[in-house]
């Protein structure tokens, strides 16, 4: 832990990204009271099929405390919370991929909902699961096109044509050959993470994983 690190746990001690209580323990993602009530998702409980991708992985159900903790992080800007959850995603992927990737990458945002938000989500997930696990984690697509958000469309077929021509790989980026970890939030229908992968197969990738903190399920 950096100096500048442990000033700021001093001044702002971390938090519990579930119930919001203070850490005995700072490095840890999660206090003891929360860690055996959360709706952990273990072996194949934690993996889902999404198109394009070689499998998709989560720690979390997202239930219970997870909704609104999810919610805080990305809607009222609690930017802090990206490092618990992403210890907790650089575990899940530590143990189901244990030979490692060559990039980790992220679904991103438009750039006018990145300006309203303030950060992008997924990218500061992304990015410590890389620091964590030792793999480089670098932008390998754009978002082309403002969509609705996910969440507020109920039906499948809806949330693909959504995501549908709403990215592009970036111009240079070079993907030929390699294992690539693709990062986001929530998985629900799986049509973002699909979309993103296609275009990483697109752009050469041999293989491509993804890993959210949660996976929701409609039945």
């Amino acid at each position: 832990m950096s100096l500048r690190e442990k000033v700021l746990d001093l001044v702002f001690p971390p938090k519990c990204p579930f119930c919001q209580k203070i850490l005995d323990d700072p490095r840890a993602p999660v206090c003891p009271a929360c860690q055996p009530d959360l709706p952990w998702l273990e072996e194949k409980a934690g993996e889902r099929k999404v198109d394009f991708a070689d499998g998709c992985f989560s720690p979390l159900a997202y239930r219970d405390a997870v909704p609104e903790a999810v919610r805080r992080y990305k809607f009222s800007r609690v930017r802090a919370l990206g490092k618990p959850f992403a210890a907790l995603m650089a575990r899940c992927l530590g143990e189901r991929l244990p030979q490692g990737a060559d990039l980790i990458c992220w679904a991103p945002l438009a750039k006018k909902r990145l300006r309203e938000r303030g950060f992008d989500q997924a990218e500061l997930m992304a990015r410590e699961v890389g620091r964590l696990l030792s793999i480089p984690a670098g932008p390998a697509l754009q978002k082309v096109r403002n969509t609705s958000p996910q969440s507020e469309l109920e039906e499948e077929s809806a949330r693909r044509a959504n995501a549908r021509g709403a990215y592009s790989a970036l111009p240079g980026v070079e993907l030929t050959g390699r294992r690539v970890v693709l990062v986001d939030d929530v998985v629900t229908s799986g049509a973002t993470l699909s979309e993103c992968a296609a275009l990483l197969r697109q752009a050469g990738a041999a293989e491509v994983w993804c890993l959210t903190l949660a996976q929701a399920r409609r039945d």
